[in-house]
């Protein structure tokens, strides 16, 4: 193999074979992304074989005198030339260079990096039954791997400043990206040909053993300990020391970015909240708007929890018409993400078939940017009510048809009573578009009314001891409530 590498790096290299670096650590330091998987091309490169060594001897020794005439004594056994003699020394030398652990690396980029390591990822993905077509591997590991990489950068930096050879430490390949360059393709080729995805393989690797090797860190008040090196030269061996044990490798975790989920809900009761109702500890409702979209769309994405949010809320007794709420979810870690329109139309029919307290619209999968558009504007959208109104003084259908003619009524809302335990207390102005009206009886009419979205329509209606200025009772000049109330979201682009 051809290594792509100068003569201006054969002491750098010479430096950190002999400190006790593996050749894939050997080929960062030297900025080399092709990742050797033995000693031997290192020691090719650097001239450190047995044939240079015997050429190197014989071209010393030829203008010596001779030594001593060999021994007359008779040979038992068949001896070895020095050729050989060095052959299978230098063979065994690197045998057991290959099987000392990477000071700097401690065997991560070695055993822990090969085809049998990739089996195993595999086999831990294919356990937790994902549905994906794209992958990309993630790597946690150990902190004191950065100590001793620091440790041997120090350790050639010297012969790099000898030889007037420029070289940051930034430039040196992370033993991170190292590790996913071989791995990433090798698990790919077992799972049969994937690239780049939001599925994340984590792969974590400890090494208790030096574990140690970061507290001198934990004592020291500078913020930039690293740059001098006196600090560090003051604390820590460079070369770092040569370990006994290689990284173990922890349980591989898998996870799927997030998945959203939005559309619309209709609501048809009056007495289901939006989102579980629970009080001091104890649940006040069976269920919840949220609970009966989410269990079946949770479970078809087998995901293991999701965030449910909508544009604006209905009280627990209102009624939700029209077009529907605007929904989205975000499905936490999903195990399939693959649904085309014929399966999410059959999702939605599993949620309306579910209960008939609510039913769903348009269900779609969304990108996280459409579920910030939802939320965006959200005072600028208009809504429909229609509230049935009772009066404490009787009336009659003309006492009622001047509020027809009431177009963009202002007003001064104070945050509501009976949301000031979570809602900061200000002056929120609204404005009503207009309103309509239909006699029923002398004490009671419904009104129809067109909004700015987050106009507060019960403080409206009976006043909240005068927080809402004006309102229906000063309009009416009696006391007024309202024993009904029905929302209409009438924004009409689709999520």
């Amino acid at each position: 193999v051809m290594l792509p590498l100068k003569d201006k790096d054969k002491p750098v290299v010479q430096k950190l074979l002999s400190a006790g670096c593996c050749a894939r650590c050997v080929l960062r330091f030297c900025c080399v992304s092709v990742q050797a998987e033995t000693l031997k091309e290192l020691h090719c490169f650097i001239g450190d074989t047995t044939d240079s060594g015997a050429a190197k001897s014989t071209e010393e020794n030829k203008d010596e005198p001779a030594e001593d005439p060999p021994s007359k004594r008779p040979k038992l056994e068949p001896s070895l030339t020095g050729a050989e003699l060095d052959q299978g020394s230098t063979a065994e030398k690197l045998k057991d260079e290959e099987s000392q652990v990477c000071v700097v690396c401690l065997g991560i980029l070695q055993e822990l990096c090969d085809k049998n390591q990739a089996i195993k990822i595999v086999e831990a993905v294919k356990g937790e039954n994902y549905e994906f077509d794209t992958l990309v591997l993630s790597v946690s590991l150990p902190a004191q791997l950065c100590v001793r990489e620091h440790s041997c950068w120090l350790h050639v930096k010297t012969q790099l400043r000898e030889k007037s050879i420029i070289l940051g430490k930034d430039d040196v390949i992370q033993v991170k990206e190292a590790f996913k360059w071989i791995m990433q393709s090798l698990v790919a080729k077992e799972l049969g040909g994937v690239a780049v995805s939001p599925f994340e393989v984590g792969v974590e690797f400890t090494h208790p053993e030096t574990d140690a090797d970061c507290h001198f860190l934990y004592v020291s008040n500078s913020s930039n300990i690293f740059t001098p090196g006196l600090f560090f030269l003051s604390h820590y061996p460079c070369p770092p020391i040569q370990t006994t044990t290689r990284c173990s490798a922890q349980d591989v975790q898998c996870l799927h970015t997030s998945v959203f989920v939005a559309g619309r809900y209709n609501k048809f009761c009056r007495s289901l909240p939006q989102t579980p109702w629970v009080i001091d500890g104890e649940r006040r409702m069976e269920s919840s708007v949220e609970e009966l979209i989410a269990t079946p769309i949770v479970s078809a994405f087998r995901a293991q929890g999701f965030n449910f949010s909508s544009s604006g809320r209905e009280d627990v007794d209102v009624r939700t018409l029209g077009n529907g709420r605007p929904f989205a979810m975000e499905l936490l870690n999903p195990h399939r993400s693959r649904f085309n329109r014929v399966q999410m139309k059959q999702l939605q029919e599993t949620i309306n078939n579910s209960s008939d307290k609510i039913r769903v619209r348009d269900l779609q999968v969304v990108t996280r940017e459409a579920m910030s558009r939802m939320k965006e504007g959200e005072e600028e959208k208009t809504k429909s009510y229609t509230a049935l109104i009772w009066t404490q003084k009787p009336i009659c259908s003309e006492d009622i048809t001047f509020i027809d003619g009431i177009k963009d009524l202002t007003l001064e809302q104070k945050t509501p009573l009976r949301v000031l335990h979570r809602r900061v207390l200000a002056v929120r102005p609204r404005v009503i578009h207009s309103m309509t009206t239909r006699f029923l009886d002398p004490h009671h009419f419904y009104l129809g009314l067109k909004t700015q979205a987050g106009t507060y329509i019960k403080e409206f209606v009976h006043g909240d001891f005068g927080r809402t200025k004006p309102n229906l009772c000063q309009l009416l000049k009696t006391e007024t409530d309202i024993l009904e109330l029905d929302v209409e979201v009438g924004w009409k682009p689709l999520i």
